[in-house]
């Protein structure tokens, strides 16, 4: 444990978050030491290739994360520490002393996870405790058994997937495989940009010059850009690749081939086609995308529902991915019926997880996925694990509940970290933990035997079992 003397201690005990004795064995004999699937996240595969050393705890723990940034905004800290040009221990004292604001927030809880799990700190972090937290965390972090690789083996994971564009050369995927590193490390096809860009024809076009020169086919109409999609997608296959996935407002089921057509050709000139032709290229295309994933037994995510870059201002000060995202209100239920209908009317629907960034959706999602289950694959159709903004107690309780009424928690395929942080994976602990307390809440209300045996290898299954049969690692 750590040397810091201090008498505040964490409140992360054993029996964190565990509430009945049915829980704690569910946890502690069941749950605890299930390896980990993190079968979609944004970490990035350069680090992994050359096993990056991180030079201290700012880099590793605040550089990229907007959950922390949108905090320490909300704090009334400025700009300068959370992306701006302030020293890494600067930005690190601004965080520590905002942690304290974070209760009832999920980042305190993940906070002290990962000081606890990674680096032996068991005292709270705040304005005070801080200098002595990052010192000796920094020092942690320059011994070898500190690289990213060592700290993904120090979490138990074996399977990562990455999010990637298809223009993506996957070298350091090559570089990973290549090296004999024990825990693998697959691409997921993210192709949004080949889709939802035909709204701006000028970066439409630039975005078809990458491809082109990543396919080596040469896109001058609308079955060029199917075939160099689809050279892109075998490629993706060839190194491991198993899923695609998709970030969307909503989806896309407008399908009118020729309009599609027309909006593509309109793009090509520099021209925005009307609204409906766009409509109808991204629906025609996601449909393409998605019987590509059928062919090859892959299986589609759809991150539903985010209302994106909502601060155009500081949007141009500090770019995308920097905390100016909320949840949307859009309508998803008919043009998700829709498109799932299509593929399945031709049984050319493949394995499929829904994920909904908007709570009021969960029942939507739920009973969508009941729809297209046909006995061919066990829990085939997936209500996926609480996202974003919704990966927290409350989230994950309600996403598991309206799972439980509406379908198969038992074929559930669990968390995953949606995290471009090395630093994230106590998060599956936390989940495992909530899931294990949900259970055992049941049992101890008697609406559930304590049939442990079953119970047991529920939480297997959910932690660690269905993943990996259900994506084939």
């Amino acid at each position: 444990m750590t040397t810091i003397a201090t008498t505040q201690k964490t409140f992360i005990s054993e029996d964190f978050l565990l509430r009945s004795e049915t829980a704690r064995i569910l946890y502690h004999e069941y749950a605890k030491e299930m390896p980990i699937i993190d079968y979609h996240c944004h970490l990035p595969p350069d680090q992994i290739a050359g096993d990056k050393q991180f030079e201290n705890l700012t880099q590793i723990w605040l550089y990229g994360d907007h959950y922390k940034w949108r905090a320490m905004r909300a704090n009334g800290i400025n700009e300068r520490y959370c992306t701006g040009d302030a020293s890494d221990w600067e930005k690190f004292e601004q965080w520590a002393g905002t942690v304290p604001y974070t209760m009832r927030n999920p980042l305190y809880h993940w906070t002290h996870l990962e000081l606890l799990r990674y680096f032996d700190i068991d005292i709270l972090l705040n304005k005070d405790t801080a200098r002595e937290i990052y010192d000796e965390c920094s020092a942690k972090l320059k011994q070898p058994d500190f690289s990213v690789k060592s700290l993904l083996n120090r979490m138990n994971v074996k399977v990562i997937c990455t999010t990637d564009d298809p223009i993506d050369s996957l070298e350091y995927h090559s570089q990973i495989s290549e090296s004999g590193f024990n825990i693998k490390v697959l691409p997921t096809f993210r192709p949004d940009k080949s889709m939802l860009l035909i709204d701006s024809p000028e970066d439409f076009k630039q975005y078809l010059s990458k491809l082109e020169k990543a396919s080596g086919i040469t896109i001058g109409n609308y079955g060029n850009l199917l075939a160099a999609l689809q050279n892109r997608h075998d490629f993706f296959a060839s190194m491991g690749g198993k899923l695609s996935d998709h970030g969307l407002e909503h989806i896309y089921a407008d399908y009118d081939e020729e309009a599609a057509k027309q909006a593509f050709n309109s793009a090509l000139k520099g021209e925005q086609a009307s609204l409906a032709q766009r409509n109808a290229f991204k629906s025609v295309l996601l449909y393409e995308l998605a019987k590509m994933d059928h062919a090859k037994s892959w299986t589609q995510q759809f991150h539903l529902g985010a209302l994106r870059n909502n601060n155009e201002r500081m949007l141009r000060e500090t770019g995308p991915d920097t905390g100016w995202d909320s949840i949307g209100d859009y309508s998803q239920a008919q043009a998700l019926s829709k498109f799932l209908n299509k593929l399945d009317s031709t049984n050319q629907l493949a394995k499929t997880v829904l994920y909904n960034l908007n709570p009021s959706d969960n029942e939507v999602l739920a009973t969508m996925t009941g729809n297209y289950n046909d006995g061919t694959v066990a829990g085939k159709m997936q209500f996926g694990s609480g996202w974003w903004f919704l990966d927290q107690k409350d989230g994950m309780e309600r996403q598991m509940n309206a799972l439980s009424n509406m379908g198969l928690l038992s074929r559930f395929v669990g968390m995953l970290t949606d995290s471009r942080s090395f630093l994230s994976y106590p998060r599956h602990e936390y989940f495992r933990r909530i899931l294990c307390n949900l259970i055992g809440n049941d049992v101890k209300n008697g609406e559930l035997p304590n049939d442990l045996q079953w119970l047991g290898k529920m939480v297997e299954d959910i932690s660690y079992h269905n993943a990996n049969r259900y994506f084939g690692f």
